[in-house]
């Protein structure tokens, strides 16, 4: 009976010690492939602080973490530049992973997971794998691509100071 009894109590030890669904089963750390239309961009990576963490040319994999603080995910800008093309940022975060929803289901601790262990190690947040960036080109005016406009005047809408310069056609 004493042996049976400490069994249980075993059991429901280590279940309440592995109660933590996501920290089970995922990570708080993320590989995250960049990409961008056309590759070969520069891309930086900064945090919600505006503080750069990661940056390179595409395509690339980095490593972000899921989470900022306690029950509170990552945010991040992606900032992609080429020469020729527009500047493009997108909003890069974090959200809830569905291991973490099984705390709910769990007899044995759950709430421990739910309110401690998953928010404390990060696990109640994932990250997409790819982040990818679409370029477009830019307008850019150049010296042969100008815009002429031909003004046509007559002598008296012609400043004094350039009617020495006339040259008269025949």
């Amino acid at each position: 009976m004493k042996r049976n009894l400490i069994k249980i109590l075993s059991i429901c030890l280590t279940a309440t010690i592995f109660s933590s669904c996501a920290t089970m089963f995922s990570d708080s750390d993320y590989p995250v492939q960049i990409t961008s239309s056309p590759s070969d961009a520069s891309f930086k990576v900064t945090n919600n602080s505006g503080v750069v963490v990661h940056s390179g040319r595409t395509p690339a994999s980095i490593n972000l973490s899921a989470k900022k603080g306690y029950f509170s995910s990552a945010k991040y800008n992606i900032v992609f530049e080429k020469p020729g093309y527009a500047t493009q940022t997108i909003p890069f975060h974090a959200d809830l992973d569905g291991w973490y929803i099984l705390n709910l289901f769990n007899p044995f601790g759950g709430g421990i997971g739910l309110l401690i262990i998953d928010p404390l190690t990060g696990s109640m947040w994932k990250l997409d794998p790819m982040a990818t960036g679409t370029l477009s080109k830019t307008l850019s005016k150049s010296a042969d691509s100008e815009e002429r406009h031909l003004h046509i005047l007559t002598l008296d809408q012609i400043p004094a100071n350039y009617k020495d310069k006339l040259i008269a056609l025949k």
